[in-house]
C-alpha cells in the first residue's frame, strides 16, 4: 500500500472498434431468427457493410475519438462516403475482421480455436505489420492451423465466417456437457476478451506506459465468464491483464448491466485515493450478444446491418498529475433503492443531486455523457433516440431548477448534449464511450466539467424490478485553471 493522494485523475482513455459481419450472424437475436427462415437469412448476408463502409460510417469515427459527436454531419450517416476516413484514431482504431480473427486465436489460452491454413497466414501476415505487433502472442496463430471441418461437426462448436463467406474457423466447446463452455459462449467470451485487450495494448502503446506500472485492472464488460458451477465467476479482468503483459497487476470484474462503468471508475479512482494503488486500469471489452440485435428494423428500411462491430475501452486512473482531469469522489450519483425508477426520478438522482452536493448548477457542467446509443441503429427497430430522450428529460429538470428558463431546453439540449454514436453494447454506450472525448474538452478544450452518467436495467437478470446506474463528474485539473 502506498500512501494516500490527492485527488485521483484519468491519465487516458482509448477505444477501438472491431468490424466482425462474420461474427454478427452469432448474435442472439439473428443466431435465433436466421435459423427459422432461409430467406431472411440471405437477405441478413447480403446487406453485411465492407471494411471500407463500416470506417466511413461517422458514428464509428466519434467513437474512435477523430471526430467530437457534436461535430457529426447531419442524417442519414449510411450515406457517408470514405472521404478521408482512416482505421486509426488518436485514440484507437477500428480492426478489420480478418486480423481480428488472427487476435482472436493470439489471445486464445486454451487452444480451442481452429483456423483455416490460408486465413491464419493472411491473419499472421497482417497483425505482423500492425503498430501493437510486438505485444501479440502471434505464434498462437501457427497453433490455431487445422482441420475447420472437423472442428466445427463438434457437438458443441461454434462456425467461423468471414464476412457472408463460408466457414473459416471454429471454435470447440470447453466442455461437450458444460452449456457456459459451448462453442458459441466461448467466442462471446474470447471476443470480449480480445477486444478488451486491443483496447488496452492501444493506451500503452499511445502513453507509452510501463506495462509493470500498473497495479490492478477492473473488468466493467458485459461478459460474465464461468463455468457450470461458477456461471459468472470469472476474472475476465485479469485474463485482459495476462494478454497485455501487465505483470504485476492483478484485477476484478465489476458487474452492472450496463452501468458497471461508472462503478468501476469509482473503484478505481476510490482505490488510488486511498493509496491501496497506484495505477489502475478500467477495461471493457464488446458485447458479442448484442451483434444484430436490431437487424429486422434494418432490413425493413432499406439499411445495413448495423450491428456488425464491436468495441472495446480502456482507462487509466491514477494519482494527481497537476495536469489530467480530475475525478470528483464527492460528486458521485448513485441510483437508491427508494429513488423511484422513472425517468425523470432516475435523473434528478444521477445528474442533479451530485451538483447539489458540490453548489453546482446543470449549467457548470458543458458536456453531460449518458446513454449514447446511436439513433441510427434504435430508431428503425423502434427503440427512439435514446440520448435525446435523456437530455430533454434532464434539461426539463434544469428548467424547473430555474437554472435555464423554459425557452432555453432546446439550446441546452443541443449545447450540452450530443448525439448518440456508440454501438448498442450498452456498457460502451453508456457514457464510457465519451471518456477520449471528456479527456481532450478537459485538457486542450475549453470544457471546465463533463458528467458521465451511466445507466443499467437490473430487471432483465429476473432478480429484481429496479433500474441502477452511478454518475461521476469529471473535473479540469486545477493546475491547468
Amino acid at each position: 500500500m502506498t500512501e494516500p493522494t490527492g485527488d485521483p485523475v484519468i491519465v487516458a482513455a482509448t477505444q477501438v472498434l472491431a468490424h466482425v459481419p462474420g461474427m454478427a450472424r452469432h448474435g442472439s437475436k439473428p443466431s435465433r431468427e436466421l435459423a427459422r427462415d432461409g430467406e431472411v437469412e440471405a437477405k441478413f448476408l447480403g446487406a453485411l457493410r465492407t471494411f471500407d463502409e463500416a470506417v466511413a460510417y461517422p458514428p464509428h469515427q466519434a467513437y474512435l475519438g477523430a471526430v467530437h459527436p457534436r461535430a457529426l454531419p447531419a442524417r442519414p450517416w449510411t450515406d457517408a462516403s470514405p472521404g478521408d476516413a482512416s482505421r486509426w484514431a488518436p485514440r484507437g482504431e477500428i480492426m478489420p475482421e480478418e486480423e481480428f480473427l488472427g487476435l482472436l486465436a493470439s489471445v486464445d489460452q486454451a487452444n480451442l480455436l481452429t483456423l483455416g491454413a490460408e486465413l491464419a497466414d493472411r491473419a499472421l501476415a497482417a497483425l505482423s505489420e500492425h503498430p501493437l505487433a510486438k505485444h501479440l502472442a502471434l505464434g498462437q496463430l501457427e497453433r490455431a492451423k487445422g482441420d475447420v471441418e472437423a472442428a466445427a461437426a463438434g457437438t458443441a462448436s461454434c462456425a467461423v465466417h468471414l464476412g457472408s463467406g463460408p466457414v473459416q474457423g471454429a471454435l470447440r466447446a470447453g466442455d461437450e456437457a458444460d452449456q457456459s463452455l459451448t462453442g458459441a459462449v466461448l467466442l462471446e467470451n474470447l471476443a470480449a476478451k480480445a477486444t478488451a485487450t486491443l483496447a488496452l495494448l492501444q493506451l500503452l502503446d499511445k502513453e507509452q506506459v510501463d506495462p509493470g506500472s500498473i497495479d490492478y485492472v477492473i473488468g466493467c464488460g458485459e461478459e460474465a465468464v464461468g463455468d457450470r458451477y461458477q456461471r459468472g465467476g470469472g476474472n475476465l479482468a485479469k485474463a485482459v491483464a495476462e494478454a497485455a503483459g501487465l505483470t504485476e497487476a492483478s484485477g476484478m470484474d465489476v458487474k452492472d448491466f450496463c452501468a458497471a462503468p461508472v462503478p468501476a471508475l469509482v473503484v478505481a479512482a476510490s482505490l488510488v485515493k486511498a493509496g491501496v494503488f497506484r495505477r489502475v486500469a478500467v477495461v471493457a471489452g464488446g458485447s458479442l450478444a448484442k451483434l444484430g440485435m436490431k437487424f429486422q428494423g434494418h432490413l425493413r428500411n432499406g439499411l445495413p446491418v448495423l450491428e456488425d462491430v464491436l468495441g472495446g475501452a480502456a482507462a487509466l486512473v491514477e494519482a494527481d498529475d497537476g495536469a489530467s482531469p480530475t475525478l470528483r469522489l464527492d460528486a458521485v450519483g448513485r441510483h437508491r433503492v427508494a429513488a423511484g425508477g422513472s425517468a425523470p426520478q432516475i435523473m434528478e438522482t444521477l445528474a442533479l443531486e451530485p451538483l447539489d452536493r458540490l453548489g453546482l448548477t446543470t449549467t457548470d457542467v458543458d458536456d453531460f455523457a449518458t446513454e449514447l446509443h446511436n439513433p441510427e441503429i434504435t430508431e428503425p427497430q423502434g427503440s427512439g433516440n435514446v440520448p435525446e430522450r435523456n437530455y430533454k428529460t434532464l434539461a426539463a429538470l434544469a428548467a424547473r431548477r430555474g437554472d435555464i428558463g423554459r425557452d432555453e431546453i432546446a439550446g441546452f439540449v443541443e449545447t450540452r448534449g450530443m448525439p448518440g454514436f456508440a454501438p448498442t453494447q450498452g456498457h460502451l454506450a453508456s457514457g464510457l464511450c465519451y471518456l477520449p472525448h471528456a479527456l481532450e474538452r478537459l485538457t486542450t478544450g475549453d470544457a471546465t466539467r463533463s458528467m458521465i452518467i451511466a445507466k443499467g436495467s437490473l430487471f432483465l437478470g429476473r432478480m429484481s424490478q429496479l433500474s441502477d446506474g452511478m454518475s461521476i463528474v469529471l473535473e479540469r485539473n486545477r493546475g491547468q485553471r
